[in-house]
């Protein structure tokens, strides 16, 4: 059976996954769902039209403020986060490392 949730407590999952520091899985399991429906959610109520932004990728800029946006990749249990305008070569070689730890 598929769950509904209103608007209020969307934005309100939101609002906790933008603050500062906080891990985006982490809130997610903390209120019962899956890391990418909140990651979905996050896209959904802030807007970002870029394309490629799954639930590992998000472009979190609307969470944070600053000159230099941050992209979140989620693998497994780990987050990465990098300036929006990361070089990709670098990312590629920060996710692989990840992943053979």
């Amino acid at each position: 059976m598929r769950r509904f949730w209103s608007d209020e407590f969307k934005a309100t999952a939101v609002e906790q996954a933008c603050q500062p520091g906080v891990n985006v899985s982490a809130v997610a399991r903390q209120i019962g769902i899956l890391p990418s429906q909140l990651y979905r959610w996050r896209r959904e109520l802030l807007g970002s039209d870029e394309p490629g932004q799954a639930a590992e990728t998000t472009d979190s800029q609307s969470c944070v403020s600053g000159p230099d946006p941050i992209v979140e990749i989620g693998i497994g249990n780990i987050v990465v986060q990098a300036g929006r305008h990361a070089d990709e070569a670098h990312l590629q070689r920060v996710i692989r490392a990840v992943r053979s730890a």
